[in-house]
């Protein structure tokens, strides 16, 4: 059921009286993932970013809402911060609920940008904001509670939903499975996830993603010889590690053509992930 012609004007009001101005204030605060600064703590950005976004969602809270900074401890040093958001339901079935999640860290500054932009001095130019973590994942608040804001203002039912954005993304969220347990009685069953934190070809329409990549990580150590060798010696006698290694990688996957030989790590391709990418390339064009 679409929202009223009046509803999508106050979310485009909302956007641009509120939304944007708090991103930009947002873009220019250096929050990056502990990962890109060990002293997150003693510099400050991290907290600060947490503030600036809960004192906007504060504001705009539905009736019903609680909002909490949460932080633990990982023995005697803090954890990253969580934003949690409990938003009672005005429908739905009884005990469903479902999270809306995001992040707020941001990736380190990166080199290669042009003439007037940098990853901390945000530019309008046109209808798009330019700097750090706007889009990557600055907005995932933002979009959550006027979602559900818009709902409300049109009187259309929606399940309890809880509002999760966490402060290590950029950096493994390995602080992330702590919270969940933390907060699991409060979280309750869900039924559905809502990842705000994916791309879109166009601004033409609603895009989601149907699936996530997957990773699997491993130490590979070559080792030859046990005590050192002068290259005088050892040249030509003893292999070269960076050609075992290669010799080893080439078991698991065709270099040449990015097969994966092992069937353990193969899978069949459903049919409609090949429909999705076949209408997706329809839409998209030559663009």
């Amino acid at each position: 059921m679409p929202v009223a012609d009046n509803t999508t004007q106050w979310v485009t009001e909302k956007f641009s009286s509120s939304i944007v101005p708090t991103l930009v204030d947002y873009i220019k605060i250096p929050n990056k993932s502990p990962m890109f600064d060990p002293d997150w703590v003693k510099s400050g950005h991290m907290t600060k970013a947490v503030d600036l976004l809960a004192g906007w969602a504060k504001q705009q809270l539905p009736d019903g809402a609680k909002l909490e900074i949460v932080q633990l401890k990982d023995g005697d040093k803090p954890r990253t911060p969580v934003i949690f958001i409990d938003i009672p339901g005005t429908g739905g079935k009884q005990g469903d609920t479902v999270m809306l999640y995001g992040h707020l860290d941001k990736q380190p500054e990166m080199t290669g940008w042009r003439d007037g932009l940098g990853p901390w001095t945000p530019v309008i130019e046109g209808d798009k904001l330019f700097g750090r973590g706007g889009a990557d994942d600055g907005y995932a608040i933002f979009a959550s509670l006027t979602a559900i804001n818009a709902l409300r203002k049109d009187n259309i039912p929606h399940a309890r939903c809880v509002v999760l954005i966490e402060a290590c993304e950029e950096s493994g969220s390995y602080d992330l499975p702590a919270y969940i347990d933390h907060l699991a009685p409060r979280i309750g069953d869900l039924s559905l996830v809502v990842c705000l934190d994916s791309g879109c070809a166009n601004y033409d329409q609603l895009w989601s993603t149907t699936s996530l990549r997957g990773l699997v990580i491993g130490n590979l150590e070559v080792s030859l010889l046990t005590e050192g060798v002068h290259s005088g010696d050892g040249t030509g006698v003893i292999a070269a590690s960076e050609r075992v290694a290669r010799i080893l990688l080439d078991r698991i996957d065709d270099a040449l053509t990015g097969v994966v030989k092992l069937p353990q790590l193969a899978t069949q391709i459903p049919k409609q992930r090949v429909m999705q990418a076949e209408r997706t390339a329809q839409v998209i064009g030559d663009e």
